[in-house]
């Protein structure tokens, strides 16, 4: 936009995979070349001006970026998906676990021993209890339960936890994705 508005007419820059995350917003660089709104792009080690060679050459090396980029994120989600299916959970503990601080144990989740019995209490004192999610929300209230940030759980968080497959070793990843994954992780209740 300040290129636009002709506040400045060149980019210093590391490499050309800085200047853009898209083939648009690469295309809108090379435009502005061609309309001499921005007269050079200079790289640690090249320079790019209104010249076709120069410009074919920046859209090679942004193109590459894009697919690198691309490539990537395709990467990360099969190792995602890898480490799922051998049982890891790819991302935050919910409460009553907590994940392996241990950097060599990516995915790995253990049995919090502050929270992971009340937890186990709620699924008890609403299977069998008749505990409603009221009920459930005031009597962790009254026992001054908190998450492991120091936080009480809300209404919505209870029935988030009451519903979450996880605490039986089974997990779905991504959510929504109708993919399931049987965890490696220690359950804190049964599926019945």
């Amino acid at each position: 936009n300040d290129i636009r508005a002709g506040k400045f007419n060149g980019v210093v820059v590391w490499h050309p995979d800085r200047l853009a995350r898209n083939a648009g917003d690469l295309g809108a660089i090379v435009d502005l070349l061609d309309q001499k709104k921005l007269v050079e792009i200079r790289t640690h080690s090249q320079r790019f001006t209104n010249n076709p060679n120069e410009k074919f050459l920046l859209m090679i090396l942004g193109s590459q970026a894009k697919l690198e980029n691309d490539n990537k994120s395709i990467n990360v989600k099969r190792g995602l998906k890898m480490r799922c299916e051998m049982g890891f959970w790819p991302s935050g503990a919910p409460t009553g676990y907590i994940n392996s601080p241990n950097r060599d144990e990516k995915g790995v989740v253990y049995i919090d021993p502050a929270r992971a019995h009340t937890i186990k209490d709620m699924f008890v004192k609403v299977g069998h209890g008749g505990y409603s999610g009221r009920k459930l929300y005031r009597w962790l209230k009254d026992i001054k339960f908190t998450t492991r940030y120091g936080k009480p759980l809300s209404l919505s968080n209870i029935y988030k936890i009451l519903s979450n497959h996880f605490y039986y070793r089974m997990f779905e990843y991504p959510k929504g994705s109708g993919h399931w994954y049987q965890g490696n992780y220690e359950p804190i209740i049964s599926k019945d």
